[in-house]
């Protein structure tokens, strides 16, 4: 579950190899049922500590019996569906014309020390040169492998690591603010991130937590304060009574919403939402997301949305960026990307989904027959920049490269 959609489908293609060579038996405990249904012979449902359902595969997910086995295959993000959930009348933000944030050839780099001296000899190029936008309303997705840069852009825009280029935050350019103006557009910006429990301090109690952003910003009193926070918690389907629990006292699912809670505090205009479902389990991972969505509607907050899953990206995007090595190698609309991608890269990223049908189940995943390149290069050795080509409609595709 902590893979990236490529290297999971060539470790699948690894257990399957071993499974042929050496007629090894696999118990696999996962829930990502398009993993299910790629891999196995037989399916258990547990819940509560008990077994609600056992059967082939086939007979699982063509005829599910228990409600509980129900809800989770309703859950599973597919591939396709977002074309229908467009469809369906969902506004389109492509044409709306203010920016929440604007990101001009945004670098970051890291140097690393190497030699008997200690002297700074090499440089990853962890960011290299990426442009973008974000609407109001709108959802930005921001996709690739583990190490392709997603989430350093993401610490970028919220000033955690240091970068080159332009970022404009509510039409303020960050770069052009002292200290005081800077630390006032931050609030403008917030962060979810992929492991709820470790951002929450668990000696604080989660009404804490909330309130923390405010108290920092110095807003309203310590009354009007826990009147937000209640309120919150409310909106993200939690009890006002649970302000006073700690974190270590709620599942999963139920944590998240607290983050969420919390990134809403102080009225942000654009939230980064960083693998913020990859560590749910799929029907918990609907329900944040559809939170998620009811919240942009309500308060027309703008997200980033950083994931390496392509399916739960093609049903919560507007856009679509992909990242490899650094540099957006393809963007465009939702539909554009995944109806039509350009880049062999995005190709081999939507191939690599697991689709959540035995019957389709596919024969064989192909390996990479070489090394991942590596970001990290000796001083003075430059990037090539790669060139994108206009296909229009806002399609942009680094064809050949």
């Amino acid at each position: 579950t902590a893979l990236d959609v490529t290297v999971q489908g060539e470790v699948l293609e690894l257990l399957r190899d071993l499974q042929r060579q050496h007629g090894t038996s696999v118990i696999l405990i996962t829930h990502d049922m398009g993993v299910v249904a790629e891999m196995a012979d037989r399916v258990i449902v547990m819940r509560n500590g008990r077994m609600v359902e056992e059967g082939t595969t086939s007979a699982i997910f063509a005829r599910p019996q228990a409600a509980y086995t129900r809800e989770l295959l309703a859950a599973v993000p597919r591939i396709g569906s977002g074309a229908r959930r467009r469809a369906s009348g969902e506004s389109d933000v492509a044409a709306m014309q203010d920016k929440v944030a604007v990101v001009k050839d945004l670098h970051v780099r890291f140097d690393l020390r190497g030699g008997f001296f200690g002297r700074v000899n090499r440089r990853v190029h962890a960011v290299e040169g990426i442009s973008f936008s974000i609407a109001p309303n709108e959802t930005l997705a921001l996709v690739g492998e583990s190490g392709c840069g997603k989430s350093t852009t993401a610490k970028a825009l919220a000033g955690l690591v240091p970068y080159s280029g332009g970022v404009t935050i509510g039409g303020r350019e960050l770069s052009r603010l002292g200290r005081d103006e800077r630390k006032a557009v931050r609030r403008d910006v917030q962060m979810v991130f992929q492991d709820p429990y470790a951002s929450l301090d668990p000696r604080m109690r989660v009404g804490e937590l909330v309130a923390e952003p405010l108290l920092i910003h110095g807003i309203g009193s310590k009354e009007e304060r826990r009147e937000r926070v209640a309120a919150l918690f409310e909106r993200v389907g939690l009890s006002s009574e649970q302000m006073e629990l700690y974190p270590h006292e709620f599942s999963g699912g139920q944590r998240q919403r607290i983050c969420i809670a919390r990134a809403l505090a102080l009225r942000p205009k654009l939230i980064i939402a960083d693998e913020s479902v990859s560590a749910l389990d799929v029907s918990v991972q609907a329900r944040v997301l559809d939170l998620l969505k009811e919240l942009q509607r309500e308060f027309g907050v703008a997200y980033l949305f950083i994931s390496h899953d392509m399916a739960v990206v093609e049903n919560v995007s507007d856009r679509v960026a992909v990242m490899y090595l650094g540099q957006i190698v393809e963007i465009g609309s939702r539909d554009q990307v995944f109806s039509n991608p350009r880049h062999p890269y995005t190709r081999r990223l939507i191939e690599a989904v697991p689709v959540p049908d035995p019957s389709l189940r596919r024969t064989r995943f192909a390996r990479l027959d070489r090394e991942i390149p590596s970001a990290t290069r000796r001083i003075g050795e430059s990037v090539p920049k790669l060139v994108l080509k206009d296909f229009g409609g806002g399609h942009f595709a680094a064809v050949g490269d």
